[in-house]
């Protein structure tokens, strides 16, 4: 009897540990990018803050007929938080419409690297993001926003939105030490290699910045950490995370896992501890993930 009792006891502690975590889905299934191989980097990024318990919802594949995309149907209400790792074809009018709702509603929503160059043509995931690239933006799709003496731009003049120079590592310097997720971070600390991301555009409305690097294309400082406002969501918009090997940043780790908890809870309490491991501003630091990274970071070219 009391080994059976013993056995209910852990059985529903185990249970309200779990019920305790905040439930994430991560949406994958397109993009330029390799999403197979990093979708798994950001579920133990945040798994393994013991946080989060994260799910998968993986679209149908480029070109796929309209009865596959009809059957897609993610309930997003069920999550306190959505991350991105798409880029590719529109999804159906009902679920934007329902993906829309969400946020506005009071969900919560991280984009990641290039999904902040989906959706050119949709104007709340715009409204969302503040500024994305590629996909057609240019002057017409709004301001590139940026950071120039310690001040944030609007630049309104006419241009492309988004470019990118060769990858490298880069300092990622915060603008916001103040802000949950940024509290308590080095104000300067070096990123592995990745695409640095310049002169994004959009709407740029109910934005905060939260950290820049300067751009090797344009010399000011371009936000790579964002959060932002959507009536009563709140969204966390990062960058940073080409590759594998980019996001095994522990940096990167550290924002995400934060960032995630802030947009769920508007608060950053379970993943407020920083790591002893945090990169400084001349050493980058790694998460050693088993049979990671898969991909290999090319080398510089010789000059």
């Amino acid at each position: 009897m009391r080994s059976i009792l013993f056995s209910l006891l852990v059985f529903t502690a185990a249970g309200l540990q779990a019920a305790d975590k905040l439930k994430v889905l991560i949406v994958d299934g397109q993009n330029n990018h390799k999403w197979d191989i990093t979708t798994p980097v950001l579920k133990h990024a945040l798994e393994s803050s013991d946080a989060f318990t994260v799910e998968v919802s993986t679209t149908p594949p480029k070109g796929a007929p309209k009865e596959a995309w009809q059957a897609w149907k993610p309930v997003f209400s069920e999550y306190a938080a959505v991350v991105s790792n798409y880029n590719g074809e529109p999804w159906p009018q009902a679920v934007r419409d329902a993906f829309t709702k969400y946020v506005a509603d009071g969900g919560g929503f991280v984009s990641v690297h290039a999904a902040n160059n989906s959706f050119p043509d949709w104007k709340e995931y715009n409204d969302m993001i503040g500024v994305g690239g590629w996909g057609g933006r240019n002057e017409k799709s709004g301001p590139w926003l940026y950071v120039k003496d310690g001040k944030l731009f609007r630049d309104t003049s006419a241009g492309n939105g988004g470019a990118h120079g060769p990858q490298h590592e880069f300092i990622v310097e915060i603008q916001s030490p103040d802000h949950p997720i940024t509290r308590g971070l080095p104000k300067r600390w070096l990123h592995a290699k990745d695409e640095l991301y310049s002169k994004l555009r959009g709407p740029a409305e109910n934005v905060e910045v939260l950290s820049t690097a300067v751009s090797d294309l344009t010399a000011v400082n371009e936000p790579n950490n964002m959060v932002l406002a959507y009536h009563k969501g709140r969204v966390f918009h990062t960058t940073l995370g080409h590759a594998d090997y980019s996001m095994l940043d522990r940096g990167f780790y550290t924002l995400l896992q934060r960032g995630t908890e802030w947009v769920a809870t508007g608060n950053v309490e379970r993943t407020a501890a920083v790591p002893a491991d945090f990169p400084t501003e001349t050493t980058v630091s790694v998460v050693k993930l088993e049979g990671y990274p898969k991909q290999e970071a090319p080398k510089p070219k010789k000059k």
